[in-house]
């Protein structure tokens, strides 16, 4: 059986009712748990509109008595095809199991944030939800299953998956989630004629100041915009940022600034690099569109290049006229070669769970191979067993596990909470959109975010 933690004291009620009102404390906005409070959508999770997926049930009778619920941010966009996959897999396996599997999308999942503290609030938890484990865990300390004894070690899961992955599953004492996949957050998307028409060499941006003059050459040389870049939620800026950082001072020095000790400097020229970037690259429209928006634009030959995690290649992979090394490519991000960027997605069980049983057999297939091949494939993200055969998985995502493997460092993505608790998260967010949305302060923004990481 396993273990769980009682959300019963009017304590933890009023904890997460001021959390519901403010949505600063817990961060109830981004996508699978953001902090701050922007729109858009985070491709970590899907974007799309909310309402359901579509997979309202199955089956019935059997050894089951209860319905699986299953909350997540997969709306549509990158997520929609994967998560699809991942619900008949499972329910192929499952027939018998009553199942109920919901998108709960739009505005960054503001409301698939809510939706789970408001049920938590009112002691109505789901069965599972999709969430990042490590420090966005945060906001659940006390009130989530422990599936160590019931899923993790049966399952032996402990020994196939990457240990960065068991260790940031491992929260509070209790290992409360599955993994699911690992998105890389260093990457820069090219559009290879738009490159080749501008004289552009991909292999030669090795720093930031290569990446630069690139966009300039493709400005000049060209029609189409050098750079795709959404704005329309401080998250995008936010992990721009955070790759220009690591470009062009150093993994060590992104490393210190999550720790609470960055060097100003390194922030103030990592943030002109991104207001050059902002101002005279981009899209007219940047401050209108999602990710997936300029993912299209990618798509469509009007913008050369963009930064995103690699679910974008989930985008790229179900447009059939847009393939990979015909139509687009990949390098690291300029200054970033040997690193890989970690951000992970996770299934997580909360306390007082309405389905225990289901719910335990659901995380187990979570870390199945059947299960990580049939999302990871069509999320443009890869699996987090060790075991897994490159073989099976897409060229892009063979390689990017590869790298998972045996890259030499990996930064935790700042944005998409693995580096920072919510609050310190949200508050990052908070300083790129008072201060590098436009108008641009640099200064202000490095104070803000140099405050940020010290709360």
């Amino acid at each position: 059986m396993a273990d769980n933690d009682k959300l019963d004291s009017a304590m933890d009620r009023r904890r997460y009712l001021a959390a519901l009102s403010t949505g600063a404390a817990f961060g109830i906005a981004g996508c699978s748990g953001d902090g701050g409070s922007d729109g858009g959508s985070d491709g970590s999770d899907g974007g799309g509109d909310g309402g359901s997926d579509g997979s309202d049930g199955s089956g019935g009778g059997g050894q089951w008595g209860e319905t699986l619920e299953v909350l997540h941010g997969w709306a549509g966009g990158d997520g929609e095809a994967a998560i699809t996959a991942l619900i008949e897999e499972f329910e192929s396996e499952y027939p018998d199991m009553d199942t109920q599997f919901q998108a709960v999308g739009a505005s960054a999942n503001v409301n698939l944030n809510a939706t789970i503290l408001r049920r938590m609030v009112n002691n109505n938890p789901m069965s599972s939800f999709a969430n990042w484990p490590g420090n966005n865990l945060e906001r659940y300390r006390g009130h989530l299953m422990d599936l160590e004894s019931s899923v993790w070690d049966p399952e032996g899961y402990k020994d196939v998956m990457q240990d960065r992955a068991v260790e940031l599953c491992t929260f509070n004492g209790k290992m409360s989630s599955v993994p699911l996949g690992s998105h890389r957050m260093n990457n820069l998307f090219y559009n290879i004629s738009a490159f080749e028409e501008a004289g552009v060499d991909a292999s030669s941006l090795d720093d930031i100041d290569s990446l630069l003059s690139a966009l300039d050459a493709i400005k000049t040389e060209t029609d189409v915009t050098p750079m795709g870049q959404a704005m329309v939620a401080p998250w995008t800026v936010l992990q721009l940022w955070a790759q220009v950082l690591q470009g062009q001072a150093g993994v060590d020095a992104y490393m210190n600034f999550i720790e609470g000790n960055g060097d100003r400097q390194a922030i103030v020229e990592s943030l002109n690099v991104v207001k050059e970037i902002q101002q005279n690259y981009i899209t007219d429209d940047a401050s209108s569109v999602s990710f997936t928006d300029v993912g299209g634009k990618m798509i469509n030959g009007e913008v050369a290049c963009m930064h995103q995690g690699n679910w974008l290649a989930g985008q790229f992979r179900v447009d059939d006229s847009f393939n990979y090394k015909e139509h687009w490519d990949w390098i690291p991000f300029p200054g970033t070669e040997g690193t890989y960027g970690y951000h992970i997605d996770a299934i997580v069980a909360p306390a007082n769970n309405p389905s225990e049983d289901e719910t335990i057999a659901w995380q187990k297939f979570v870390g199945t191979k059947k299960a990580q091949i049939a999302f990871n494939n069509l999320k443009g993200s890869v699996p987090l067993r060790t075991d897994i055969d490159p073989g099976e998985l897409g060229d892009f995502i063979g390689l990017t596990y590869e790298d998972l493997t045996s890259s030499e460092r990996y930064p935790p993505t700042i944005a998409h909470g693995l580096a920072v608790p919510p609050e310190q998260m949200g508050a990052c967010k908070t300083a790129m959109s008072e201060n590098m949305m436009g108008p641009y302060d640099v200064q202000s923004a490095a104070d803000g975010l140099l405050d940020a990481v010290s709360q």
